[in-house]
C-alpha cells in the first residue's frame, strides 16, 4: 500500500513538473501546442503547460557575438586584403527565427555569416587597396551591416554591430604596399625639399633686391650729404678768404705745403724763384688762387 503511494506521489510530481515552465526576463520563450506555435514571449515567471501537448523553447535574448573566420576579399585593384571580422546579433522576433531556422542558432549564425562575407566582397571591391588600409574600415562596415539588415528582418534577428578585428595583408602583397607607400613618401618628401629651395631663391632674392636699393639710397644719401658737406666748406673757405685775403693765402700755402712734404721720398724739381716757394722768400703774394 504504502509502494502504491509513493508511486501515486511521485507520479503526481512528475505531471506538475511537467505541467510547469518559468520564464527568464534574459530568455526569449515558444509555447507550442502539437507541434504548432500557440504562445510567444510570455510574461517572466511561474506558467504552466498541458503535458505531452504543450511544449517550451527558450532562447538566450542577450546580444550574441559571431565570430567569422577571416577571409580574403579583392579590392577594386584586385589586391586580397586578409580581414578578422565579427558581428552582435540578438533575436529580435523569436517566431520568424523559429520559422527561418527550426530554432537553430547555428544554422542562423552560418547564414548570417555568408551574407556578411557576400556583403563584405561587395563593399571591398569598391575602393582601393590604399583606402581600406588609411581609413575607409567605418565606411565600409557601416555600408555591410545595411546591406545585411534585409536578411538579417528575414531570419528574425537583429544585426546590432559588424567590426573588424584586424585586417593583414598577404606576404606578397605587403612588399608591393610598403614599397609603393615608401616611394610615396620620398616623392612627397622630395616635392617639400624643392619647394623649400623654391622658397630659398625667392627669399635670398628679394634680400639681394633689398640690399641693392639700401645700399643705392644709401649711397646717394652719403653723395647729398657730401655734397652739402663740400658746399658748406666752400662757403666758409670764401667766408674767409673775404675776410683776410692776405692771411687765407699764406693758410693755404702751408696745407699744400704739409699735403706735398707730408712723404718721405717726396721729389720736386722746380724754379727757385717758384710761385710755389714765394712764402719761403719773404712775398706775399697767395699761392694756390692763380695770383695776386
Amino acid at each position: 500500500m504504502l509502494r502504491i503511494a509513493a508511486a501515486a506521489v511521485v507520479v503526481v510530481l512528475l505531471v506538475l513538473l511537467s505541467s510547469t515552465y518559468t520564464v527568464d526576463e534574459r530568455e526569449r520563450v515558444i509555447v507550442f501546442s502539437l507541434g504548432e506555435i500557440k504562445q510567444v514571449d510570455p510574461e517572466p515567471g511561474l506558467h504552466f503547460k498541458f503535458p505531452l501537448v504543450n511544449n517550451v523553447r527558450t532562447y538566450d535574448d542577450r546580444v550574441l557575438t559571431l565570430d567569422i573566420p577571416p577571409d580574403r576579399f579583392l579590392t577594386s585593384e584586385a589586391k586580397n586584403v586578409i580581414v578578422d571580422f565579427y558581428a552582435k546579433w540578438r533575436i529580435e522576433d523569436v517566431a520568424q527565427f523559429f520559422r527561418a531556422t527550426r530554432g537553430d542558432e547555428r544554422v542562423a549564425e552560418q547564414r548570417m555569416a555568408q551574407i556578411l562575407r557576400d556583403a563584405m566582397r561587395n563593399e571591398f571591391a569598391k575602393y582601393t587597396l590604399n583606402k581600406v588600409i588609411s581609413g575607409e574600415r567605418l565606411t565600409i562596415m557601416g555600408a555591410v551591416r545595411q546591406q545585411a539588415l534585409d536578411a538579417a528582418d528575414d531570419l528574425g534577428i537583429s544585426l546590432v554591430d559588424v567590426s573588424i578585428r584586424r585586417m593583414e595583408l598577404p606576404t606578397e602583397v605587403s612588399e608591393s604596399v610598403f614599397e609603393r607607400m615608401r616611394a610615396e613618401r620620398q616623392r612627397i618628401a622630395q616635392e617639400f625639399r624643392a619647394r623649400g629651395r623654391e622658397e630659398a631663391e625667392r627669399i635670398r632674392a628679394r634680400a639681394d633686391r633689398e640690399s641693392t636699393i639700401l645700399l643705392a639710397e644709401a649711397y646717394r644719401e652719403a653723395q647729398e650729404i657730401r655734397g652739402e658737406g663740400d658746399a658748406q666748406a666752400a662757403a666758409a673757405y670764401a667766408d674767409a678768404y673775404k675776410q683776410d685775403p692776405a692771411f687765407f693765402s699764406f693758410y693755404r700755402s702751408l696745407l699744400a705745403y704739409r699735403n706735398s712734404m707730408s712723404g718721405k721720398d717726396n721729389v720736386y724739381v722746380l724754379e727757385p724763384d717758384s710761385e710755389f716757394f714765394r712764402y719761403f722768400q719773404g712775398g706775399g703774394a697767395p699761392v694756390l688762387n692763380g695770383g695776386e
